[in-house]
């Protein structure tokens, strides 16, 4: 069991930096993706994100959550100035690119040219992908959330498309992310390669136990 305790004092008074790496690593292993925008001028902007998350299948939604605006936030504006977006996974041949993303660079500048990737469109997604990557969504805004506790905001998205090599999708139809060589991140800034420990069946509860 574990032998070390913080309480909300604790972590309250580590410094700020510290505290950060803390809090950040501590929810785990977190997906790796690259948002790809544009304005209504069609300038293009890219950001990596670890905060994507699975919302529903039925439609297809996926969520992810924007920082703070106390500073322009291109990524927030470019969706909410056209609608689209794309998510763009990050594999092990460009997280270093990816990575440089992080960086506050000019809004007049496009990430994609800064980190030396190349982007490209598809005729159903106003955004650009990135054509190293190599299982991209195309998205569509659907609504937002406004997280009170910290003014951070939830941004929820349709799958209007998926674009994937032909051996990046299992036979029961899943993704087969590590054949994809899919990272994932820890913390703010340490990348990980993916090891699967097994694949379960579905759990089907004995219908005199089950709640249905």
């Amino acid at each position: 069991m574990p032998t070390k305790t913080f309480s909300a004092s604790d972590i309250r008074s580590i410094d700020k930096v510290s505290r950060l790496k803390l809090i950040n690593s501590i929810s785990g292993f977190k997906s790796a993706n690259l948002i790809g925008t544009a304005d209504k001028n069609g300038n293009k902007n890219l950001a990596i994100f670890s905060s994507v998350v699975h919302v529903g299948s039925n439609p297809p939604l996926l969520g992810f959550i924007t920082r703070p605006e106390t500073v322009p936030r291109h990524t927030y504006q470019n969706i909410k100035e056209t609608g689209w977006y794309t998510i763009n996974h990050i594999h092990s041949g460009i997280y270093e690119q990816a990575h440089k993303t992080s960086g506050k660079y000019r809004e007049d500048l496009s990430e994609f040219e800064e980190v030396d990737l190349t982007p490209f469109y598809s005729d159903d997604c106003a955004a650009p992908y990135v054509k190293k990557a190599r299982i991209c969504m195309g998205m569509q805004f659907v609504e937002e959330h406004f997280i009170e506790a910290n003014g951070t905001v939830l941004l929820v998205g349709a799958i209007e498309e998926i674009l994937l090599g032909d051996n990046y999708r299992s036979e029961d139809g899943a993704l087969d992310l590590e054949q994809a060589q899919t990272v994932a991140i820890s913390g703010i800034s340490s990348y990980h390669f993916t090891q699967r420990l097994d694949k379960l069946e579905y759990v089907r509860v004995p219908e005199e136990l089950s709640r249905e």
